[in-house]
């Protein structure tokens, strides 16, 4: 079921927020469960019992880590295993089929197995969890009910934002709710819903038109890297838009996760940009990863080891496909080229060109990350990169058809409109917001009822 669909915003939710709120302080987080595995199941209901089982294993090893200190290491191996072996049989068995045929040339049928929808986000959880109970972090789970509430909480079940157990923990037993946090949680609900819906969703077009043109053999330079300006405003109004409406509901239920998106398209390096974007993975991974390695307190080799595996995990982690770990060594390599070579040299370049190669980078990397077949992406880059024709008529057309949407999403991802409101006086907040959000939520509706939508983008990692 998805955010942005008429049977989840007017059937689902108000449905799930009213059978929470009418319950019990005791019976609530029951509730919420059975609300999220009603969500979850309503598209694969078959994959119910993967995640229940994913949960139990991690309760039980908890419980055991906890009871047996000396043993502790042995059950927290366990547990990693069975979430890694689970993970790696339902979203990389057949990437590892294909690429052991491809070495060996030995034909092995592939499983064809579907990926369970948001497996990498709710086994991400379940691993914090068993860590932190092993590292002392936080004391272990009694109550299973609550801790499958946690990973299968359906605003962030999909798509995260990955909430770590111990940030959640205290609002699991205790949390207020009042008519302040439902009202905030709303307006950033259809803040999110208004990002996906009414931008992502127009420029994906124009990313769908330019993968077309490169099929059809009329990509141009120009309209290459117009497609991956399209594709990179398209993933993050999407992706963000998706973090906000799960920030919203889970306000609403009285929980505060915490935020995935800090304008990453205004930073002024690559390093930044990534304190920016989906900051709850890169801190999982910071967490979890790349201080057990040992971080960078063993010396530089030592560092860049522990930070290429980091990045060579963090693009496995998006897809079973050769071009999500190119697209993790992309970023590995800039990096590190800031790192050790290009701290000094950036800093002395004016802000806007700083910006300017940032972007540079990160939208060059969005068009490996969108291109699953490395031949395509190869030939797309060929033409940006002058292998082809610069410019054509059609490129003409697309600008005159998407210039405005690509102002707006430009502006859109700066401070710039956060700033201007932060201007208007109280009173005119107070009577422009509920319009703005009113507008909103109707624009958006006619727009699903029309059938304008798209799944979200994050929904297949």
């Amino acid at each position: 079921m998805l955010f942005s669909s008429i049977p989840f915003l007017f059937y689902f939710l108000p449905a799930a927020l009213g059978l929470y709120f009418l319950a019990p302080r005791r019976m609530k987080n029951g509730v919420l469960l059975l609300c999220s595995l009603f969500f979850y199941g309503w598209g694969e209901p078959k994959y119910l019992i993967l995640m229940l089982v994913s949960v139990a294993q991690g309760y039980g090893f908890g419980l055991l880590i906890e009871k047996c200190r000396k043993h502790a290491k042995l059950f927290l191996s366990l547990s990693i295993a069975v979430s890694l072996l689970l993970l790696g049989y339902f979203k990389y068995a057949d990437f590892f089929l294909s690429s052991f045929h491809a070495v060996t040339g030995i034909s092995v049928p592939a499983l064809q197995i579907a990926l369970p929808i948001g497996i990498s986000f709710y086994t991400f959880q379940i691993l914090s969890y068993v860590i932190d109970v092993y590292r002392g972090d936080v004391t272990a789970q009694r109550n299973f009910i609550d801790l499958a509430a946690y990973v299968a909480m359906f605003p962030q079940l999909i798509a995260g934002p990955i909430v770590r157990y111990a940030d959640i923990a205290p609002q699991l037993k205790h949390r207020t709710h009042t008519l302040a946090d439902a009202a905030y949680g709303a307006r950033r609900f259809i803040l999110g819903l208004s990002k996906k819906v009414l931008l992502a969703n127009s420029i994906g077009a124009l990313w769908d038109a330019e993968l077309a043109a490169q099929s059809a053999g009329t990509l141009t330079a120009f309209g290459g890297w117009l497609g991956i300006a399209a594709y990179g405003f398209q993933i993050y109004f999407d992706f963000s838009g998706y973090s906000d409406m799960a920030i919203g509901m889970g306000r609403m239920l009285g929980f505060h996760f915490p935020e995935n998106f800090d304008y990453p398209y205004t930073a002024a390096s690559v390093t930044e940009f990534w304190r920016r974007w989906h900051i709850s993975l890169t801190t999982w991974f910071r967490e979890y990863l790349y201080i057990p390695l040992g971080g960078s307190r063993k010396g530089t080799w030592r560092t860049v080891r522990n930070i290429f595996i980091v990045w060579f995990c963090t693009g496995f982690w998006h897809g079973a496909s050769w071009n999500f770990i190119l697209w993790g060594l992309h970023f590995f390599l800039w990096l590190m080229l800031e790192k050790y070579l290009l701290r000094d040299f950036l800093q002395k370049l004016p802000a806007w060109l700083r910006r300017a190669y940032t972007l540079l980078v990160v939208f060059s990397g969005w068009g490996v990350f969108a291109m699953e077949d490395l031949s395509v992406c190869g030939r797309y880059f060929r033409i940006c990169f002058g292998g082809g024709a610069l410019w054509s008529a059609a490129d003409g057309y697309y600008l005159m058809s998407y210039g405005l949407t690509l102002v707006i999403l430009a502006i859109g991802s700066t401070h710039l409109v956060k700033n201007a409101w932060n201007r208007l006086p109280r009173r005119g907040q107070d009577i422009l917001g509920p319009v703005l959000m009113l507008a909103g939520l109707v624009v958006c509706t006619a727009y699903l009822v029309d059938g304008s939508y798209n799944p979200f983008l994050y929904f297949r990692f």
